[in-house]
Formats: structure tokens, sequence, C-alpha cells
């Protein structure tokens, strides 16, 4: 199962919180939230590149101080805690994954070309 498989999503009120999982069978060198909201294009929001027992996070300006991304021990389920969730937060969550490493070629965190698998993704609705 490469396809990362999320759960979590759901409808809060503003200020609320809510946590994503995603779960893949391998271990991956990226992991990351993207969102995609109507009539707008799928955004990174956070990051990890983990490699040699280090991992590097990475967030989008929209959700720093409010999202926190995490890994397991096994590295092979990633989270996403959603805090102070507010109405511009509703949107489909996806979680990204991709076996490849840095190599000699940029490869931004946050850039949806970095990631090779998409899971089926999640609605997250806030509400006023």
């Amino acid at each position: 199962q490469v396809r990362p498989v999320e759960s979590g999503g759901g409808s809060v009120q503003a200020g609320g919180s809510l946590r994503l999982s995603c779960s893949v069978s391998a271990i991956p060198y990226y992991m990351a939230w993207f969102r995609q909201s109507a009539g707008n294009a799928r955004e990174g929001v956070a990051a990890i590149y983990s490699a040699n027992a280090n991992s590097e996070f990475y967030y989008a300006d929209s959700v720093k101080r409010r999202f926190t991304i995490s890994q397991d021990n096994t590295k092979k389920t990633h989270y996403l805690q959603m805090n102070d969730l507010q109405p511009e937060d509703n949107a489909m969550y996806y979680c990204a994954v991709d076996f490849r490493g840095r190599g000699s070629v940029a490869r931004p965190p946050l850039r949806r070309e970095t990631y090779n698998y998409w899971g089926q993704g999640t609605q997250v609705t806030v509400s006023t």
C-alpha cells in the first residue's frame, strides 16, 4: 500500500482543532499535507523531509504557529495537528509522500511537483 491513506477530517467551529493522520506502507523521504478549496490551486501546508535520522519541518506562512506536522517512530505515519482553525482553512486536505531523496535537483517540500503519491483527500470544514 504505497498510496497514502488519510483520516481525521471533519467539521469544527472557528477556533477549534482537528488532527489529520496519514499512513503509508514504506518510509518516505518527503511527507506533506496539501489543501485545495473550490476555485483555488492545491497549496502546500506543511511538510517533513526525513533522512539519516534527521527531520526538517516546513510550513506555509498562513498556518505557522497554528498547525504542527509530526511523524511517529516508524516514520510511516504522520500527523497534522490543526489548532485555531478559521473559515479560510476550509478545504480538502491531501496527504502526499515521495520516496526519492534530494539528489542533485532542488525539490521544494511544499511544491506539489515534489510528490508522486497522493491520498484520496479528507474534508475539513470550519464554521463561524
